[in-house]
């Protein structure tokens, strides 16, 4: 059995987490698998976090709409890489459309209250924060010239002069992109003004052409690196990639802003820290000397 283990993790490894670091026991990632187990330890460790319900009959959500109202964020209680996330959901409408997309992914899903602030990815070793990323979705920059679609093949352009690819993706200008610019009444021959921002699809994950931005972390405050070395401590972690957005920004403490962690990652995709769209790339060798000299237990075990 446990040779059967071995092959199947092996297998998911090398099919979908391909750049992802494995620095944590088997007893650890089984504690961050599900949204679900993250929120019961934010609860018990008094970490803000969004109300929601994890479920699998569809009404349970809908009556969490009703009860705690618009705008709100659907997802599988299991899954990766944003997949199967959709927000912000602000009618009833859209809410049981993504309950059944979401539901492709895992049987038992997630809805919790919608934040809008600034996106955050940051990863978190023993003593220390290792790196802290801004995430954002695809987007372009109007100049009041050029065509949307026109601004996406500056943009890859840009992409590709710095090498980003194919840890991050060009922007596409398929029908999803179509499709969420006629939602903003656009399409790819518009033109917007100078200085306008386009998002181009609503997730902020690489595949549709997500970008990311190193943070100086000498300008995070204490109490939220604090907090953040806290959130590692009560997973009993050696890493966490810990997702969490802030209705101001990092740079203000969490005390004097909305602020709601999302979940934990046990084998964060580090990847991408090496790939920044915007910021300054990070030397992370120390860190990854430091992870490297761990002995971890049943590494190789799903």
């Amino acid at each position: 059995m446990q040779a059967i283990k071995k092959a199947v993790y092996s297998w998911i490894s090398q099919k979908f987490m391909d750049g992802c670091s494995s620095y944590n026991n088997l007893d650890v990632r089984k504690s961050c698998r599900s949204k679900e187990q993250a929120r019961a330890v934010f609860d018990q460790g008094n970490v803000p976090h969004a109300k929601g319900l994890i479920f699998f009959n569809p009404f349970k959500a809908h009556n969490f709409a009703k009860q705690h109202g618009f705008p709100l964020v659907i997802k599988p209680n299991v899954s990766g890489y944003s997949r199967g996330s959709y927000f912000p959901i602000n009618n009833y409408r859209e809410l049981w459309k993504a309950i059944l997309l979401a539901k492709i992914w895992w049987p038992t899903t997630v809805v919790e209250q919608y934040l809008k602030g600034c996106n955050y990815r940051v990863v978190a070793i023993k003593g220390e924060l290792m790196s802290v990323i801004e995430r954002y979705p695809p987007t372009v920059t109007g100049n009041g010239a050029l065509s949307i679609e026109a601004l996406i093949d500056e943009e890859n352009a840009v992409r590709t002069a710095m090498k980003l690819y194919p840890t991050i993706y060009p922007i596409q200008k398929n029908e999803q992109t179509i499709n969420f610019l006629k939602k903003q009444n656009l399409s790819l021959d518009s033109v917007p003004a100078s200085g306008e921002v386009i998002t181009l699809f609503y997730r902020i994950s690489l595949a549709p052409g997500g970008t990311v931005r190193t943070i100086d972390k000498s300008t995070i405050p204490e109490d939220n690196k604090q907090l953040f070395l806290n959130v590692l401590e009560m997973f009993d972690a050696n890493i966490l990639g810990i997702d969490v957005i802030f209705e101001k920004g990092i740079e203000h403490s969490y005390k004097d802003q909305k602020c709601i962690f999302l979940e934990v990652n046990s084998r964060p995709y580090l990847k991408m820290h090496d790939y920044p769209r915007f910021g300054e790339k990070e030397d992370l060798t120390p860190y990854y000397q430091k992870l490297d000299q761990l002995d971890i237990s049943n590494a190789d075990t799903y």
